[in-house]
């Protein structure tokens, strides 16, 4: 069995990463990384393939593919029947997931191909880490009962669960990219040397799209 190491990337990351300028941190953090940082093909054509062919877009995807050229992310060399077995495995998750919560009216679907193809790849690379900034993914993972309630708040009505999906999404480790930048902070990679420069750099991240609190921001800063 492979005992490689693997860090997967959702879109999101890779987005926030490239919207704040920090690119060159996860150049950095993979000469550190003791394995591969991988992304499923939907991931490539979320982040690369098609924002290339958009102006607004093109040059976040320019900046991105030079990371795919150089290796430090690269998509997994899968063979024909893992690609089966990954397509067959995104679709089994889709349906878990979008099963998981109900209202009277309807299924609530939670994930989308993209997410569900990360999550695929991961169940097939043992040991591996999501590196993923969307809320809802992430507390399917780690807390799904209060992502039910958190829904049950937002929608303002009712939120049954099947709690035996509940178990399934335990398998998976997640990673947000406010925990990237704390990393790299401790292992001494940025250039900027102002002492707000953490701060800084996990706000830009946040109002990027990382789902992070104020108050979890304030916990890193304070074990800093």
């Amino acid at each position: 069995m492979n005992n490689e190491k693997y860090l997967i990337f959702d879109s999101g990351p890779l987005i926030n990463f490239s919207m704040n300028n920090l690119l060159h941190l996860l150049r950095r953090l993979k000469k550190e990384f003791p394995g591969k940082f991988i992304i499923p093909s939907k991931v490539k054509e979320e982040t690369m393939d098609y924002p290339e062919t958009t102006k607004k877009f093109q040059l976040g995807a320019l900046q991105l593919e030079t990371l795919f050229k150089d290796k430090i992310i690269e998509t997994p060399q899968l063979s024909k029947a893992e690609l089966k077995e990954l397509n067959k495995k995104t679709n089994e998750i889709m349906n878990i997931a979008n099963t998981t919560f109900k209202t009277k009216r309807k299924m609530l679907n939670l994930i989308h191909h993209g997410e569900a193809e990360v999550l695929a790849l991961a169940s097939m690379k043992k040991n591996s880490v999501i590196a993923i900034d969307e809320r809802t993914t992430r507390m399917l993972c780690e807390n799904p009962e209060n992502l039910r309630k958190l829904l049950q708040k937002k929608l303002h009505t009712n939120v049954k669960a099947n709690s035996k999906n509940y178990e399934f999404f335990k398998q998976f480790k997640v990673i947000r990219s406010t925990e990237l930048i704390y990393i790299a902070y401790k292992k001494g990679l940025f250039d900027l040397k102002d002492p707000r420069a953490l701060e800084a750099m996990l706000y830009g991240i946040k109002y990027k799209g990382c789902s992070v609190s104020e108050e979890e921001i304030r916990e890193i800063l304070r074990i800093k």
